[in-house]
């Protein structure tokens, strides 16, 4: 097993490269690339740039798609700007060398108030992703997409459900343990484990604020916390955890920290 730690960020183009250096000085090994508004590395020559840095320095690239798409939207033409939005950050994500491309999958219909409106939201959004599957490989790309678990109540993205769809569709997946904490009030592990099997797990992690409704903002990860996801991770696969909280490059190194006193 290898856990590599690595914060959800890059910032600007003309830092890239000097970032990635001192990430690698901080013995970190991973970086998602947060495309929050859209894609901010456009040419194929920064993105290419990046990405042979990166490789140089040993740090597994994914990219984080835009927050406000939605594979479920009641509009068509929504739904097809959602699928575009997710293959123009492959696009880029396969000239980096990216693993991955992360993304919220979409809302429940009719806010999930009935199991018959999940499952129609499931069979929609399934269907969104074997169309942006198809995409990749008729573009022969090697990047593969990654629905979230998420950790509101009313929006999709349960641990059943995103397990469901890696088994149905064949797409990878991001565990985020901070949404399955806010989303169910604790976390079962060992029902994680039986939900995703894949050898390669792409995982998000950091404390997190939530209340009935679920989550509410991410903070600074607690020493027990990390202790805790770190002592429950299977040893037979090979992780990416990625940190969210405020404070995400501290963060990442802390996480490290732990993990390197409990090996």
């Amino acid at each position: 097993m290898s856990i590599r730690f690595g914060p959800a960020g890059l910032g600007p183009i003309k830092t890239a490269e000097a970032v990635l250096e001192q990430y690698h000085k901080l013995g970190l090994k991973a970086c998602e690339i947060a495309f929050t508004y859209g894609p901010y590395i456009k040419s194929k020559e920064d993105a290419e740039r990046i990405g042979k840095k990166a490789k140089e320095l040993g740090i597994s690239l994914s990219i984080h798609a835009q927050y406000w798409v939605n594979l479920n939207s009641e509009e068509k033409a929504k739904r097809e700007a959602t699928k575009k939005r997710i293959l123009d950050c492959c696009n880029i994500g396969e000239l980096l060398g990216a693993k991955t491309v992360v993304f919220h999958p979409g809302y429940y219909t009719n806010k999930g108030k009935t199991e018959e409106d999940k499952e129609k939201s499931y069979q929609i959004i399934k269907h969104g992703i074997l169309e942006i599957m198809d995409d990749i490989k008729k573009k022969k790309w090697k990047i593969k997409i990654a629905p979230e678990t998420m950790g509101k109540i009313n929006v999709f993205g349960s641990v059943e459900e995103i397990s469901r769809l890696v088994k149905e569709t064949g797409c990878s997946f991001c565990i985020d343990f901070a949404h399955i904490l806010a989303r169910n009030k604790k976390i079962d592990y060992d029902k994680v484990v039986k939900l995703f099997s894949g050898k390669e797990w792409h995982v998000h992690f950091s404390g997190i604020i939530y209340n009935e409704k679920g989550e509410r903002n991410h903070r600074t990860t607690k020493k027990k916390e990390w202790q805790e996801l770190l002592s429950h991770l299977p040893k037979d696969k090979d992780i990416v955890i990625v940190n969210e909280s405020p404070t995400l490059v501290e963060d990442s190194v802390e996480g490290l920290k732990i993990y390197e006193k409990m090996r």
